[in-house]
Protein backbone atom coordinates (compact mmCIF):
# COMPACT_ATOMS: atom_id res chain seq x y z
CA UNK A 1 0.00 0.00 0.00
CA UNK A 2 1.41 3.50 -0.72
CA UNK A 3 2.61 5.66 1.93
CA UNK A 4 0.96 9.08 1.58
CA UNK A 5 0.82 12.37 3.97
CA UNK A 6 -1.70 14.20 4.84
CA UNK A 7 -2.13 17.79 6.52
CA UNK A 8 -3.17 17.74 9.72
CA UNK A 9 -3.76 20.94 12.18
CA UNK A 10 -0.76 22.40 13.91
CA UNK A 11 -2.23 23.05 17.07
CA UNK A 12 -0.08 25.03 19.62
CA UNK A 13 0.31 28.57 19.85
CA UNK A 14 2.61 30.96 17.18
CA UNK A 15 5.17 32.50 19.34
CA UNK A 16 4.78 35.89 19.80
CA UNK A 17 7.58 36.98 17.48
CA UNK A 18 5.04 35.92 14.72
CA UNK A 19 2.95 38.62 12.89
CA UNK A 20 -0.58 38.05 12.66
CA UNK A 21 -0.45 39.54 9.32
CA UNK A 22 1.66 36.77 7.59
CA UNK A 23 -0.38 33.26 6.41
CA UNK A 24 -3.32 33.81 9.09
CA UNK A 25 -3.93 37.27 7.79
CA UNK A 26 -5.26 35.00 4.70
CA UNK A 27 -8.22 33.58 6.20
CA UNK A 28 -11.59 34.75 4.51
CA UNK A 29 -14.98 34.71 5.40
CA UNK A 30 -16.98 36.30 2.82
CA UNK A 31 -21.10 35.83 1.76
CA UNK A 32 -19.89 33.13 -1.14
CA UNK A 33 -16.85 31.27 0.21
CA UNK A 34 -14.87 31.34 3.11
CA UNK A 35 -10.79 30.31 3.00
CA UNK A 36 -9.32 28.79 6.73
CA UNK A 37 -5.73 28.76 6.80
CA UNK A 38 -3.76 26.07 8.41
CA UNK A 39 -2.36 27.93 10.84
CA UNK A 40 -5.16 29.58 12.36
CA UNK A 41 -6.27 25.76 13.54
CA UNK A 42 -4.59 26.25 16.87
CA UNK A 43 -5.16 24.77 20.06
CA UNK A 44 -7.87 27.50 21.73
CA UNK A 45 -10.04 27.36 18.41
CA UNK A 46 -10.65 23.37 19.31
CA UNK A 47 -14.15 22.05 20.45
CA UNK A 48 -15.24 19.66 23.50
CA UNK A 49 -17.51 17.04 22.38
CA UNK A 50 -20.55 15.29 24.63
CA UNK A 51 -19.61 11.76 25.48
CA UNK A 52 -16.17 12.04 23.73
CA UNK A 53 -13.21 10.68 25.59
CA UNK A 54 -9.41 12.70 25.49
CA UNK A 55 -11.06 13.94 21.87
CA UNK A 56 -10.96 17.74 20.56
CA UNK A 57 -11.98 18.91 17.24
CA UNK A 58 -11.56 21.43 15.01
CA UNK A 59 -14.96 22.43 13.73
CA UNK A 60 -13.95 23.83 10.41
CA UNK A 61 -17.62 24.13 8.55
CA UNK A 62 -21.19 24.26 10.04
CA UNK A 63 -24.94 24.87 9.30
CA UNK A 64 -24.65 28.45 9.22
CA UNK A 65 -27.22 31.22 7.71
CA UNK A 66 -24.59 32.94 5.34
CA UNK A 67 -22.06 29.37 5.96
CA UNK A 68 -22.26 26.36 5.45
CA UNK A 69 -25.74 24.89 4.42
CA UNK A 70 -26.07 21.35 3.87
CA UNK A 71 -23.12 19.73 6.62
CA UNK A 72 -20.40 19.93 9.13
CA UNK A 73 -17.21 18.89 9.11
CA UNK A 74 -14.67 18.28 11.77
CA UNK A 75 -11.07 17.74 12.11
CA UNK A 76 -10.93 14.89 15.31
CA UNK A 77 -7.90 14.60 17.32
CA UNK A 78 -7.83 11.46 20.07
CA UNK A 79 -5.22 10.85 22.64
CA UNK A 80 -4.35 7.46 23.17
CA UNK A 81 -7.18 5.71 24.75
CA UNK A 82 -9.15 8.62 23.06
CA UNK A 83 -12.86 8.15 21.77
CA UNK A 84 -16.55 7.27 21.74
CA UNK A 85 -19.05 5.30 22.79
CA UNK A 86 -21.70 7.33 20.89
CA UNK A 87 -20.04 9.23 18.79
CA UNK A 88 -23.33 10.23 16.74
CA UNK A 89 -26.24 12.17 18.70
CA UNK A 90 -28.61 11.94 15.72
CA UNK A 91 -30.53 9.29 14.70
CA UNK A 92 -30.99 10.98 11.09
CA UNK A 93 -27.28 12.07 10.14
CA UNK A 94 -25.08 10.11 7.66
CA UNK A 95 -21.24 10.52 7.80
CA UNK A 96 -18.29 10.11 6.24
CA UNK A 97 -14.83 9.49 7.76
CA UNK A 98 -11.76 9.98 6.59
CA UNK A 99 -8.08 9.54 8.85
CA UNK A 100 -5.55 11.52 8.21
CA UNK A 101 -3.24 10.48 10.62
CA UNK A 102 -2.28 7.96 13.30
CA UNK A 103 -4.74 4.76 13.22
CA UNK A 104 -8.19 3.95 15.22
CA UNK A 105 -10.22 1.18 15.76
CA UNK A 106 -14.05 1.68 13.91
CA UNK A 107 -16.38 -0.82 15.83
CA UNK A 108 -19.83 -1.45 13.96
CA UNK A 109 -22.14 -4.19 15.30
CA UNK A 110 -19.81 -7.74 15.89
CA UNK A 111 -17.03 -5.88 13.63
CA UNK A 112 -13.50 -4.20 14.55
CA UNK A 113 -12.24 -1.86 11.31
CA UNK A 114 -9.02 -0.32 12.04
CA UNK A 115 -8.95 3.25 10.09
CA UNK A 116 -5.50 4.15 9.38
CA UNK A 117 -4.26 7.41 6.38
CA UNK A 118 -6.35 6.79 3.54
CA UNK A 119 -9.10 4.90 5.34
CA UNK A 120 -12.64 6.44 4.62
CA UNK A 121 -15.90 4.94 6.01
CA UNK A 122 -19.47 5.56 5.11
CA UNK A 123 -21.75 5.46 8.11
CA UNK A 124 -25.24 5.72 6.99
CA UNK A 125 -28.29 7.45 9.23
CA UNK A 126 -29.13 4.65 12.38
CA UNK A 127 -25.76 3.12 12.49
CA UNK A 128 -24.65 2.64 15.78
CA UNK A 129 -20.94 2.37 15.75
CA UNK A 130 -17.83 3.20 18.21
CA UNK A 131 -14.24 5.16 17.90
CA UNK A 132 -11.51 4.26 19.84
CA UNK A 133 -7.53 5.16 19.04
CA UNK A 134 -6.33 2.09 20.91
CA UNK A 135 -3.00 1.93 18.52
CA UNK A 136 -0.58 4.64 20.79
CA UNK A 137 0.25 8.22 19.04
CA UNK A 138 -2.62 10.52 18.28
CA UNK A 139 -5.03 9.89 15.54
CA UNK A 140 -6.74 12.60 13.41
CA UNK A 141 -9.33 11.86 10.88
CA UNK A 142 -12.10 14.14 8.93
CA UNK A 143 -15.50 13.52 9.93
CA UNK A 144 -18.06 15.36 7.67
CA UNK A 145 -21.91 14.73 9.13
CA UNK A 146 -24.80 15.57 6.67
CA UNK A 147 -28.57 15.49 7.64
CA UNK A 148 -29.63 12.79 5.29
CA UNK A 149 -32.57 13.56 2.53
CA UNK A 150 -34.65 9.90 2.13
CA UNK A 151 -36.42 9.83 -0.96
CA UNK A 152 -39.53 7.12 -1.11
CA UNK A 153 -38.42 3.79 -2.65
CA UNK A 154 -34.89 4.20 -2.26
CA UNK A 155 -33.48 1.91 0.44
CA UNK A 156 -30.58 3.49 2.99
CA UNK A 157 -26.60 3.69 1.74
CA UNK A 158 -24.61 0.26 3.13
CA UNK A 159 -21.99 0.93 5.14
CA UNK A 160 -18.34 0.97 3.67
CA UNK A 161 -15.33 1.00 4.03
CA UNK A 162 -12.30 1.96 0.97
CA UNK A 163 -9.16 3.39 1.06
CA UNK A 164 -7.27 6.45 -1.08
CA UNK A 165 -4.38 3.68 -2.92
CA UNK A 166 -7.83 1.24 -3.51
CA UNK A 167 -9.76 3.21 -5.50
CA UNK A 168 -8.21 4.66 -9.00
CA UNK A 169 -8.75 7.53 -9.99
CA UNK A 170 -10.80 8.60 -13.20
CA UNK A 171 -9.18 11.54 -15.48
CA UNK A 172 -11.25 14.03 -16.66
CA UNK A 173 -11.77 13.94 -20.44
CA UNK A 174 -9.58 15.31 -22.35
CA UNK A 175 -6.74 16.35 -19.58
CA UNK A 176 -4.14 13.86 -20.36
CA UNK A 177 -4.30 12.65 -16.36
CA UNK A 178 -3.87 16.45 -15.09
CA UNK A 179 -6.97 16.86 -13.50
CA UNK A 180 -8.50 13.47 -11.68
CA UNK A 181 -11.26 12.30 -8.94
CA UNK A 182 -10.65 9.49 -6.74
CA UNK A 183 -14.60 8.89 -6.21
CA UNK A 184 -15.49 6.55 -3.48
CA UNK A 185 -19.23 6.54 -4.33
CA UNK A 186 -20.92 5.63 -7.65
CA UNK A 187 -22.00 8.40 -8.56
CA UNK A 188 -25.36 6.82 -10.46
CA UNK A 189 -26.12 5.41 -7.08
CA UNK A 190 -29.01 7.42 -6.37
CA UNK A 191 -29.23 6.30 -2.62
CA UNK A 192 -26.34 8.81 -1.90
CA UNK A 193 -27.50 12.07 -1.33
CA UNK A 194 -23.23 13.34 -0.61
CA UNK A 195 -20.00 12.54 -2.43
CA UNK A 196 -17.13 12.71 -0.64
CA UNK A 197 -14.14 12.25 -2.84
CA UNK A 198 -10.09 13.38 -3.22
CA UNK A 199 -9.30 15.52 -6.78
CA UNK A 200 -5.97 15.42 -7.77
CA UNK A 201 -4.46 18.06 -9.80
CA UNK A 202 -0.88 17.71 -11.40
CA UNK A 203 2.07 19.83 -11.35
CA UNK A 204 0.76 22.50 -14.04
CA UNK A 205 -2.78 21.40 -14.12
CA UNK A 206 -5.38 23.46 -14.16
CA UNK A 207 -9.49 23.23 -14.02
CA UNK A 208 -9.75 25.64 -17.08
CA UNK A 209 -13.35 27.45 -16.07
CA UNK A 210 -15.41 28.98 -13.87
CA UNK A 211 -17.58 26.28 -12.29
CA UNK A 212 -20.80 27.23 -11.51
CA UNK A 213 -23.06 25.01 -9.78
CA UNK A 214 -25.90 23.82 -7.50
CA UNK A 215 -23.14 21.92 -5.14
CA UNK A 216 -21.91 23.01 -1.87
CA UNK A 217 -18.49 22.65 -1.45
CA UNK A 218 -16.19 21.51 1.68
CA UNK A 219 -12.76 21.37 0.56
CA UNK A 220 -9.78 20.62 2.65
CA UNK A 221 -6.01 20.48 1.23
CA UNK A 222 -4.58 17.28 1.49
CA UNK A 223 -1.10 18.08 -0.59
CA UNK A 224 0.76 20.48 -2.12
CA UNK A 225 -0.28 23.85 -3.12
CA UNK A 226 -2.90 25.71 -5.60
CA UNK A 227 -4.14 29.05 -6.70
CA UNK A 228 -8.22 28.88 -6.47
CA UNK A 229 -10.68 31.35 -8.48
CA UNK A 230 -13.30 32.23 -5.56
CA UNK A 231 -16.26 34.89 -6.96
CA UNK A 232 -13.66 36.83 -9.00
CA UNK A 233 -10.81 36.45 -6.53
CA UNK A 234 -7.72 34.40 -6.82
CA UNK A 235 -6.73 33.06 -3.43
CA UNK A 236 -3.13 30.71 -2.77
CA UNK A 237 -4.19 27.63 -0.78
CA UNK A 238 -1.72 25.05 0.67
CA UNK A 239 -1.59 21.66 2.51
CA UNK A 240 -3.94 21.87 5.45
CA UNK A 241 -5.91 24.91 4.26
CA UNK A 242 -9.98 24.82 4.37
CA UNK A 243 -12.22 26.19 1.80
CA UNK A 244 -16.07 26.31 2.38
CA UNK A 245 -17.77 27.62 -1.63
CA UNK A 246 -21.45 28.18 -1.28
CA UNK A 247 -23.62 26.78 -4.11
CA UNK A 248 -23.39 28.94 -7.24
CA UNK A 249 -20.02 30.16 -6.40
CA UNK A 250 -17.69 30.48 -9.31
CA UNK A 251 -14.66 28.40 -8.98
CA UNK A 252 -11.40 27.38 -11.14
CA UNK A 253 -8.08 26.58 -9.97
CA UNK A 254 -4.39 25.66 -10.62
CA UNK A 255 -1.53 23.36 -9.36
CA UNK A 256 1.48 25.16 -8.49
CA UNK A 257 4.79 23.47 -7.30
CA UNK A 258 6.05 20.40 -8.14
CA UNK A 259 3.82 17.35 -6.14
CA UNK A 260 0.63 16.91 -6.79
CA UNK A 261 -2.20 19.52 -5.51
CA UNK A 262 -4.70 17.41 -3.55
CA UNK A 263 -7.79 17.79 -1.96
CA UNK A 264 -10.62 15.96 0.22
CA UNK A 265 -14.31 17.30 -1.37
CA UNK A 266 -17.83 17.54 0.08
CA UNK A 267 -20.37 18.29 -2.02
CA UNK A 268 -24.05 17.41 -1.95
CA UNK A 269 -25.34 15.18 -4.97
CA UNK A 270 -28.92 13.36 -6.41
CA UNK A 271 -31.32 15.57 -5.10
CA UNK A 272 -34.26 18.15 -6.15
CA UNK A 273 -33.55 22.17 -4.41
CA UNK A 274 -35.69 22.56 -1.68
CA UNK A 275 -38.75 24.38 -2.78
CA UNK A 276 -39.14 26.22 1.32
CA UNK A 277 -36.73 27.28 3.30
CA UNK A 278 -37.01 26.42 7.48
Amino acid sequence: MMKRSYATPPGGLPPQSDSPTARTGQARFTEAWAVIPRNTMRDIVTSALPYWDDARAWIIARPLSGFAETFAQYIVELAPGGGSEWPEPDPEAEGVIFMVDGAMTLSLGDDDFVLEPGSIAYLPPGARYTLHNHAGPEARFHWIRKAYEPVDGLPVPDFFISHDDDVDPIEMPETDGRWATTRFVDPEDMRHDMHVNIVTIQPGGVIPFAETHVMEHGLYVLEGRGVYYLNGEWVEVEAGDFMWLRAFCPQACYAVGDRPFRYLLYKDVNRHPKLRLR
